[in-house]
C-alpha cells in the first residue's frame, strides 16, 4: 500500500496517547466531562491523498476508498443531505452502521457507546464491527472511540449562524421554551435575554446550537474548570481564525483565498485565568486535531467535491438530492438581474443572529477559512469543473427520477417510505417518483429520495432482521 500518510500515522498513534495525552476536564453546571487531546493539529488543505479529476469516463485511482467514516450529523445544517448519501454508500457496499435504538443517540445528552445497537466492548480496534456513525448525536469522543476505529475518518458540516437561526427558529419553536415565547425570530434576537434561559428544555436550540453538538462547552462554564487541556504540541500549528467575544459580526462573510493577515496565536492556557477568548481558540484547536473535514453548507457542492476527493470516492457517490428542506420560508435574499440584494432588515437580523450565536460564529468562520485553503490546495480550477459535472449529474438524476425534476409539498407524496416527517411550522419537502421506471432505475431513485427516518429503519432491519420494523409513529419520533 506505500508509506503511511502523515495524517494516516496520527490517527493510528491516537489510541496509544488516548490514556496519556488527552487532557479531561469538568464543568460544574453540566457535570460535562469534555476530552481535550495532545494530538498533533492536521492541517486543514494538506491532507488530500490522492489525485482524483472527475471526469464522464471511468476514473483510475491510486488509492483505497475510506470506510471507516465519523460524520457529527449537526441541525439545520444540510447534515440530512449528507446522511442520505452515507446511507446509500454504506447499503450498496454492505457496510455496517452504529445504529441508534431509535433515532438519535440520547441527544442532548453527550453520545455514550451503550446507545449503539448491537454494541458489545471490545479489546481492540481491529474487533470494532461497525464503519459507519452517522446519526444525532452530541458528539464525545471517548465514547465514540468505543464503538469506531481510531483511524476512522471524522467529519461534520457547519452553516452561517444567520441561516442556521431563520431554520432552528421556524423548526423548534414548539420544542424550545426561548423561541416558544418569541413572536418572531426578529423580536428574539432584538432582546434574546427576555426569551432565553440557559438549561431550560430545548434552549440549546437556540443559542450556539453547532458549538453545542460538537460537544463543546460554553465559555461560562470555564470559570469552575480546575484542569488545563493540553493544547497540540506545535505552536506554530495553532494559527486560528478568530472573532474576538465582542466583536461585531460584520457583513455577509466570504470565501478568504489567502491565510496571511488575521491569524492569532491563542494565549497560554497552563494559568488559571481562562479567558472565553483562549477558550475558543482552545476549543477550534482541538476540533482540528480531532476532525478530517468540516464542511461548509454555504458552499455544499465545493464541499462535496473534497469530501468525495478525501474519501477517494467517485463523483456518483456523493452525488444526491437535498433532504429535510423546509417550505415556504421567507427568503431572506431578492435577486434581481443575476444580483444578490439583501434588505436593511435581513443585513440588522444576520447581524443579531452572529452576535447572538458568537461561538457559531467564531466555529463558521474557522472551518470557511479551513475550507478555502483546502480549496486553494486542490485547486481552483480543477474544483470549478468537478463541481459543473456534480451539479449536470444531479440535474439528470432528478429529470430521470423524480416527479416534476424536483422537492415537491409533502400534501403530493403519498408513499409513506417517501413521506419526511413533519416538523416544526413550516413543511418538510420530500419527493415523488416518476412512474414507468424499470426495477433497476426505480430502486436507485428511492434510494436517493428516501428520508433519513425511513433509511434508518431499512438499515436497521437489514443488520438485525430478526426484529420486525414497527411503523413510524410520528408522534414518539424526535425531529431530525
Amino acid at each position: 500500500m506505500g508509506p503511511l500518510s502523515p495524517a494516516r500515522t496520527m490517527r493510528l498513534w491516537r489510541p496509544r496517547s488516548l490514556g496519556v495525552a488527552l487532557g479531561v476536564f469538568m464543568t460544574i453546571g453540566f457535570g460535562l466531562q469534555f476530552l481535550g487531546g495532545s494530538f498533533q493539529r492536521r492541517l486543514p488543505g494538506l491532507q488530500l491523498r490522492q489525485s482524483w479529476i472527475p471526469s464522464l469516463g471511468t476514473t483510475v485511482k491510486s488509492c483505497l476508498p475510506r470506510q471507516r467514516l465519523v460524520f457529527l450529523k449537526t441541525h439545520k445544517s444540510g447534515s440530512s443531505s449528507v446522511l442520505n448519501l452515507l446511507h446509500r454508500y454504506g447499503d450498496q457496499q454492505g457496510l455496517r452502521f452504529a445504529l441508534p435504538a431509535h433515532y438519535q443517540f440520547g441527544y442532548p445528552k453527550l453520545f455514550q457507546a451503550s446507545k449503539v445497537k448491537g454494541y458489545h466492548p471490545q479489546s481492540s480496534d481491529t474487533q470494532k464491527p461497525f464503519h459507519i456513525l452517522c446519526h444525532h448525536m452530541r458528539f464525545n469522543l471517548k465514547e465514540v472511540l468505543q464503538v469506531m476505529p481510531s483511524d476512522s475518518f471524522f467529519f461534520s458540516i457547519v452553516r452561517d449562524p444567520a441561516a442556521l437561526a431563520r431554520s432552528a427558529f421556524s423548526y423548534y419553536k414548539s420544542v424550545s421554551s426561548a423561541f416558544r415565547k418569541a413572536p418572531s425570530l426578529a423580536a428574539f434576537l432584538s432582546n434574546p435575554q427576555a426569551f432565553y434561559r440557559p438549561g431550560a428544555r430545548g434552549n440549546h436550540y437556540a443559542r450556539n446550537l453547532l458549538w453545542f453538538d460538537f460537544g463543546l462547552p460554553s465559555p461560562p462554564e470555564t470559570k469552575t474548570m480546575k484542569v488545563s487541556p493540553q493544547l497540540p504540541r506545535d505552536p506554530k500549528s495553532l494559527q486560528l481564525h478568530i472573532v474576538p467575544s465582542g466583536a461585531s459580526p460584520g457583513t455577509l462573510f466570504h470565501p478568504i483565498t489567502t491565510a496571511a493577515n488575521s491569524y492569532k496565536q491563542p494565549a497560554s492556557l497552563v494559568s488559571s485565568d481562562f479567558r472565553p477568548s483562549s477558550f475558543i481558540q482552545w476549543g477550534l484547536a482541538w476540533l482540528d486535531s480531532v476532525f478530517d473535514l468540516v464542511m461548509v453548507a454555504e458552499y455544499f457542492d465545493e464541499s462535496l467535491v473534497l469530501l468525495a476527493d478525501a474519501l477517494c470516492w467517485s463523483l456518483d457517490d456523493v452525488v444526491g438530492f437535498m433532504h429535510n428542506a423546509q417550505a415556504g420560508k421567507k427568503q431572506s435574499l431578492i435577486r434581481t438581474a443575476n444580483k444578490t440584494v439583501v434588505t436593511g432588515e435581513d443585513q440588522q437580523l444576520a447581524k443579531q443572529a452572529r452576535a447572538w450565536n458568537n461561538l457559531d460564529w467564531a466555529l463558521y468562520i474557522h472551518f470557511n477559512r479551513s475550507l478555502w485553503a483546502r480549496i486553494e490546495q486542490y485547486g481552483r480550477s480543477r474544483l470549478q469543473r468537478a463541481v459543473a459535472e456534480l451539479r449536470a449529474r444531479r440535474e439528470a438524476l432528478a429529470k430521470r427520477c423524480l416527479m416534476g425534476g424536483e422537492a415537491l409539498d409533502p400534501k403530493y407524496i403519498a408513499d409513506v417510505k417517501l413521506r419526511p416527517l413533519q416538523f416544526g411550522s413550516a413543511k418538510v419537502l420530500g419527493y415523488v417518483l416518476q412512474s414507468g421506471l424499470n426495477q433497476k432505475d426505480k430502486e436507485e431513485c428511492e434510494r436517493l429520495a428516501t428520508p433519513e427516518l425511513q433509511y434508518k429503519d431499512k438499515l436497521d432491519a437489514k443488520q438485525f432482521p430478526p426484529t420486525v420494523s414497527s411503523p413510524l409513529k410520528s408522534s414518539r419520533l424526535l425531529p431530525p
